[in-house]
């Protein structure tokens, strides 16, 4: 049996997983090699990473050899082609590994924007020391478009500000008392309409792609700010832009794009108003620490027939379903860390 690796791996790593596993065969690929990670994919019984750039999917299910997948990442639109979510190999996503640092990285970005630090920047360059306009947080009304891992983390980090927290889900179950209100995915419409700051947390799939197009975007206030740290195709970049240009927002912050990666001279780089990132959000001292001790954990449920961590019970969905019958990382991950 063969669980190829495809994420950077140490020693240290090898042996707990190999401690966890010791039957398993080990074999290493290089996430940023598509045709080495494809070739070994071929040899895959288990595999745990993340892809970087397609492969044939469709020729790895159609072997019938590979029977689970566990990711590295939370985004999974990767690997969740019509002929695995139709198959039989079980899936499991890394959604809430990352949730401390997409917090992080939204604050910095959110706040930036808020208090003018671009301009800020550019005149220290010149050497102004003249004041200009900037914008609260405090007080704000924050719309989180998605209440998953990544949405209840900055929901929990803006809660201090004084901020009202509305959001939208598609399971909009188990309120948390730092957020004032919970709506079905129906509500949208009315969220954009509301809020000053509209955060998205969004998997990308079917459903959601180019979900904040034109229509949308013309909901939203005119001194609204978007934020988008989940997938770059969830907005609509052509309606952006043009909402921009109009005038129609008050700005964007986004570490992600399309595409991605951002053509040098794409017309959204010449913004003042908008604050692009390279896909940064997720990057952290111990992700790849953290990633072993979810693999490992897993090992030890997928041996015993126990329900595994982030389980995607449906995989059209591309995302854990918040319920008893499936344990999710961002809610146990302490009991589970391993770190040097």
């Amino acid at each position: 049996m063969n669980l190829v690796l495809c994420y950077p791996v140490t020693e240290a790593h090898l042996e707990q997983i190999h401690a966890a596993w010791p039957e398993v065969n080990l074999i290493c690929a290089d996430q940023n090699n598509k045709e080495d990670s494809e070739k070994k994919l071929f040899e895959a019984d288990y595999f745990c990473g993340h892809i970087k750039k397609m492969v044939d999917w469709d020729a790895v299910v159609a072997q019938k050899r590979l029977r689970w997948i566990q990711s590295s990442a939370a985004g999974m639109d990767y690997c969740l082609v019509p002929s695995v979510i139709n198959s039989d190999i079980k899936v499991c996503s890394a959604s809430g590994l990352l949730a401390d640092q997409v917090a992080e990285h939204t604050m910095a970005l959110l706040l930036g924007w808020l208090r003018s630090l671009p301009v800020f920047l550019k005149a220290q360059e010149k050497r102004e020391f003249i004041r200009r306009p900037t914008r609260d947080l405090t007080g704000a009304t924050v719309g989180i478009v998605g209440f998953g891992g990544n949405g209840r983390r900055v929901a929990q980090v803006l809660a201090p500000f004084a901020t009202q927290i509305i959001a939208t889900d598609m399971f909009p179950e188990d309120k948390p008392d730092y957020i004032d209100k919970l709506w079905p995915e129906s509500c949208l419409d009315r969220l954009l309409t509301e809020s000053e700051i509209v955060l998205l947390n969004l998997p990308l799939n079917e459903q959601t792609q180019y979900l904040i197009n034109a229509d949308k975007i013309a909901l939203m206030k005119k001194d609204a700010l978007l934020v988008n740290m989940a997938r770059g195709a969830i907005v609509d970049t052509t309606a952006l832009v043009a909402a921009l240009n109009q005038q129609r927002i008050a700005g964007a912050v986004m570490d992600v794009v399309d595409p991605e990666p951002l053509p040098s001279d794409h017309p959204l780089w010449r913004f003042d108003n908008v604050i692009i990132t390279p896909h940064v959000a997720g990057q952290f001292r111990w992700r790849n620490d953290d990633v072993t001790s979810l693999l490992c954990e897993n090992i030890r449920r997928f041996r015993a027939g126990e329900p595994l961590i982030n389980h995607l019970t449906d995989k059209k969905l591309g995302f854990p379903i918040r319920s008893k019958e499936t344990p999710l990382w961002i809610d146990i991950k302490n009991k589970y860390l391993v770190r040097p």
